[in-house]
């Protein structure tokens, strides 16, 4: 009996340890292509994002540590974005009812299509979303994700700065002494690695906790299925499924792109949504307007 109890004392003791603190390791990221339900995802740079569509609460993760390398924190004024470099500032308005923050996107999300953005439990209370989507407008602070790429560890201005430099070295003609066989002065010298020094963690300073309060702005939606550089084409896509012709602007210049709806509620959306999406149409998303 005693035996017993003091393995079961041991085990509470073992289980009472405090756990190792989480460590970041912020960097800058686009990443890969990615499946968000039938849907495909492909981040790119851009740092004049702007767009409207459906924001969502993100979900719960066991992984502690964003996509970006930050500490997951619910309680920050932050996000995830299915296609934007990590980590971005962008001010997010709920359409809705007028508020506005501002929050620092670093993570890959939100996992469901027809999403456009995901909110962390504190950013979505201060925005006065409920449990489900709320249609909201995203303007992306230029000068500060500038900022962030060209500082952060794998940014484009550290893959620059990074790359390596040719270095001339000199040959003695004389007799080699013993003091420059080791090296030529001048040359760098190699480090032992019992005293290579690590890079300290970056962390980065949260954002205030505040909301702005604006007017509520109308909207409507739509499922866009395809985009066309021409217009006949899309035209004969649109008679296909039901749907009208569209102009677009991309950074890659003016497109045609095929649409259905308007639908009043986000239910209708997702509906037509997905019925897109199991016709193979992938690229498939919904619009706020």
């Amino acid at each position: 009996m005693k035996k017993a109890f003091l393995l079961c004392f041991a085990g509470v003791a073992a289980c009472s340890r405090p756990q190792p603190a989480v460590q970041p390791d912020v960097h800058y990221v686009v990443g890969p292509a990615w499946k968000a339900g039938a849907a495909w995802m492909y981040p790119r740079e851009d740092f004049s994002y702007q767009a409207m569509g459906l924001a969502v609460r993100d979900a719960p993760s066991d992984q502690p540590l964003t996509t970006d390398g930050e500490v997951r924190n619910p309680l920050s004024m932050s996000g995830s974005h299915p296609t934007l470099q990590l980590p971005a500032v962008v001010r997010v308005t709920n359409l809705e009812n007028g508020r506005e923050i501002t929050i620092r996107l670093n993570d890959r999300g939100p996992a469901e299509a027809g999403r456009m953005l995901g909110l962390s439990r504190k950013a979505a209370d201060l925005l006065g979303m409920g449990a489900g989507p709320a249609r909201v407008r995203v303007v992306e602070d230029e000068t500060a994700s500038r900022q962030l790429a060209e500082e952060l560890p794998g940014g484009p201005m550290l893959q620059i700065s990074a790359a390596p430099l040719e270095t001339v070295q000199q040959t003695a003609l004389g007799p080699v002494t013993q003091q420059a066989a080791g090296a030529v002065a001048g040359a760098p010298q190699a480090t032992p690695a019992d005293q290579t020094t690590s890079r300290p963690a970056v962390r980065l300073p949260d954002l205030p906790v505040a909301w702005r309060q604006g007017p509520p702005v109308e909207t409507r939606l739509w499922v866009e299925t395809a985009d066309f550089t021409a217009r006949g084409p899309a035209a004969r896509q649109a008679a296909q499924e039901g749907g009208t012709v569209w102009p677009s602007f991309t950074p890659q210049g003016k497109m045609w792109a095929v649409r259905q709806g308007p639908f009043t509620t986000i239910s209708d959306a997702d509906t037509a949504l997905k019925r897109a999406l199991a016709d193979g149409l992938t690229g498939s998303h919904i619009v706020v307007e």
